[in-house]
């Protein structure tokens, strides 16, 4: 049974709380908060777990095998660091620090304390996701053009970070999960329509090799909730959507065939294909609820995790440049290649 310690009981951290001790295979030992009120309703709801306002009482604690941290992104970095140091597991809300040079800086100390690091990248673990790789991998796709997500919402505004450290970081989790390369290069532009905020619109341009390119569109400031994204191959095409209740992929069996004569280009002829649709059945799991069951087994076992530090660096880098880019209006950054990349 794997003892385990939250810190941050706000928006997220609540969700954590009631997983961890619904887990099989954990239990909560204490849950820390710099608020009253919130340390008082966790105790109400779980009788006998320990509460504190001071991070360090978790660290110090003997019997807390793992620590789960849910707080502003700004102080990822320092609580995950010295969460290591005191010897324990990390699972770490995305993004999992606000810069690649910490995020190097945690995986290196996971690594020197043989310790699991996860990074809270949710969507990786839900049913839908997984499908899509399984999709993508199998090459039911064909060779994979694009990928396009709308994610927008009225809300919530972030204090310590823009919108692309908000809601981005889910589509670039995905995509690092899904999409057979990583990005070479990004393009990012944004404004803020708040006095001294940060950005909260912003577009991103992700360019890959062999003509793949994905572009991402996230706003704090729509009307309506928007969880849509569109991924094209050359065989079939998928659309996700996550607020739909139940056919959250469609596959469509669409797209183009073009003959042309070598010699001209006037000979180009592009013929379409419409084939039918399906939705296929997705596992009904809570992706919260597969994610700590996954942060288990690997503590347990002594396995690297599916969304472990390596993810969580690639993510923060594409996001870091991004940002780079939109302060420069726009300007094309190029990405290096991190530990773990694909080709």
């Amino acid at each position: 049974m794997i003892s385990v310690g939250i810190i941050g009981l706000g928006y997220w951290g609540p969700n954590l709380l009631r997983n961890f001790a619904e887990s099989a295979g954990a239990r909560v030992t204490a849950v820390c908060d710099l608020r009253d009120d919130r340390l008082a309703a966790a105790a109400a709801r779980y009788p006998g777990i320990a509460t504190t306002k001071d991070a360090r009482d978790i660290f110090a604690n003997p019997a807390v095998d793992a620590v789960a941290i849910a707080t502003p992104v700004s102080t990822h970095a320092d609580l995950a660091l010295r969460a290591l140091q005191a010897g324990k597991h990390v699972l770490v809300e995305k993004p999992m620090a606000a810069s690649s040079a910490d995020a190097r800086r945690l995986i290196e100390e996971a690594a020197r304390r043989r310790r699991v690091l996860m990074v809270d990248h949710t969507f990786v673990y839900t049913g839908a996701v997984q499908k899509i790789a399984s999709l993508v991998s199998g090459g039911e796709l064909g060779n994979i053009y694009y990928y396009d997500s709308v994610r927008v919402n009225l809300g919530l505004f972030q204090h310590d970070v823009n919108v692309i450290w908000d809601l981005a970081v889910h589509d670039l989790s995905i995509m690092d999960h899904v999409l057979p390369s990583r990005p070479r290069a990004v393009s990012a532009t944004g404004v803020s329509h708040v006095a001294g905020g940060h950005e909260n619109i912003a577009y991103l341009t992700l360019f890959f090799d062999n003509n793949l390119i994905a572009h991402i569109h996230v706003n704090w400031l729509a009307p309506v909730k928007i969880r849509r994204t569109l991924i094209g191959g050359s065989q079939r095409m998928i659309v996700y959507d996550d607020l739909e209740p139940s056919e959250k992929i469609k596959i469509y069996d669409k797209g183009i065939t073009v003959n042309s004569q070598p010699d001209s280009v006037y000979q180009l002829l592009v013929g379409y294909r419409a084939g039918d649709m399906w939705a296929p059945q997705l596992t009904a799991t809570e992706a919260l609820r597969a994610e700590v069951a996954h942060f288990v087994e690997c503590i347990e076992r002594g396995t690297a995790p599916l969304t472990g530090g390596d993810s969580g660096l690639r993510v923060v880098q594409v996001v870091e440049a991004a940002s780079e880019s939109m302060a420069a209006r726009g300007r094309l950054i190029e990405l290096d290649a991190p530990a773990g990349a694909r080709p």
